[in-house]
């Protein structure tokens, strides 16, 4: 960027792993935190997943510098903790107490560095469950996601870690606040945000229907739709095209430019209500009169109408997304194998610029002898570390 990016001159130690922890230390990398990744000596095992795993590491690991060590080992944890006292926030997703009994937990720390901030992932918040294992799609099954998202009685996780994402940006949220507080107190704060809880967060608007309704959920599949025309139409092409006609402006404004005259003075579907109402042979009618067009006709006439509309898209498609690729959505990054490739930003700009790449999700303990150096330690002191085999300097992305 051609400004400074926010974070700059911010340090954080993340000793995370997956999705969610990382998220967590990608956001604050990407806003120009200076994140290093403490991986253990055979690198974070997440590096390793293959099949739906296989791009959690490269997608939450740019902009951070690695260093691989031998935490069991006393002179590897000295050398961690000597790093924490010069950090601003420390992030981690371990089981509760494991940290502890490294001397990395929030008691420790907080002693050591009064100024840190920590963070921690965490399945659960305080409570009955806190004991509990908990991954992206448990807490969806538990917390009603999954139940909303698939068909009736065949619950279904919905097709991205969406509560690791998000519970990784709760934690960034929480070290952010807590980072703005620290100018008025000098102190730092223990940060928790959970799984569990994220998808709450996320069902909430179904609670709170209930609450007002005080009728059973139904899923998303065949919920009492809000909008009388909020539909995928199949088109003569084979493809599909999502359609939305939201208001009753928009009703006009879309039988007029189809030329559904007899739609247009129906008293039946003149209000949303109506449509609502009418759905059941609305949809199949609107079906029959908009399958006759190809996708991209369809979804120019809707764009022209300035109506809502999106095609059905995988998420290879992507790649070549043209707004995307021209508002400086997808980065450029080198793939473990060396391969490049373009991968999604961060969805935020800063006065109209995307923040950028400036490093690529780093290789086994690549930085080691950079970090350990500004932590304080001499050449000579570095050389005997990796010697003695406490730290890695590696070659190769695993």
């Amino acid at each position: 960027m051609s400004a400074p990016l926010p974070l700059e001159g911010i340090r954080v130690v993340e000793m995370t792993h997956m999705v969610m922890g990382p998220t967590c230390g990608l956001v604050l990398a990407d806003l120009g935190a200076d994140v290093i990744k403490v991986e253990p000596l055979e690198g974070d095992n997440t590096r390793r997943l293959v099949g739906a795993g296989a791009g959690f590491f490269p997608i939450s690991n740019r902009n951070k510098r690695s260093i691989a060590i031998d935490l069991k080992d006393p002179r590897g944890r000295d050398a961690i903790l000597k790093l924490v006292s010069t950090a601003d926030v420390f992030s981690e997703n371990f089981r509760p107490g494991a940290l502890d009994r490294l001397g990395f937990g929030w008691q420790a720390l907080s002693q050591l560095n009064p100024r840190l901030i920590y963070v921690s992932h965490k399945g659960f918040q305080d409570g009955p469950y806190a004991h509990r294992v908990a991954l992206d799609e448990v807490v969806q099954m538990m917390g009603g996601l999954a139940w909303m998202t698939g068909p009736p009685g065949q619950p279904l996780r919905a097709g991205s870690s969406v509560n690791d994402i998000m519970g990784g940006m709760f934690g960034a949220i929480g070290a952010l606040a807590a980072l703005n507080e620290r100018h008025r107190t000098g102190r730092g704060r223990h940060i928790a945000a959970s799984l569990f809880e994220n998808t709450v967060m996320l069902v909430a608007q179904h609670m709170a229907q209930h609450a007002i309704t005080g009728e059973p959920l139904k899923p998303m599949s065949v919920r009492v739709a809000a909008w009388g025309v909020y539909d995928i139409m199949a088109t003569a092409d084979g493809e599909k095209v999502f359609v939305g006609v939201v208001t009753d402006t928009q009703w006009g404004v879309f039988c007029r430019e189809f030329g559904f005259a007899d739609l247009a003075d129906d008293p039946r579907i003149a209000t949303n209500t109506g449509r609502v109402q009418s759905r059941d042979w609305l949809i199949p009618e609107l079906q029959k009169r908009l399958g006759v067009f190809d996708a991209a006709t369809l979804s120019a006439r809707f764009e022209a109408m300035g109506l809502p509309f999106a095609p059905i898209v995988r998420p290879e498609q992507l790649f070549d997304d043209p707004h995307l690729n021209a508002s400086g959505g997808l980065l450029p990054i080198s793939l473990p194998d060396g391969r490049k490739a373009k991968l999604p930003a961060l969805p935020i700009a800063l006065d109209g610029e995307r923040p950028g790449v400036r490093l690529d999700a780093p290789k086994v303990g690549e930085h080691g002898r950079a970090v350990l150096a500004e932590a304080g330690f001499g050449a000579d002191e570095i050389e005997a570390l990796i010697a003695a085999g406490v730290v890695r300097i590696a070659e190769g992305w695993r």
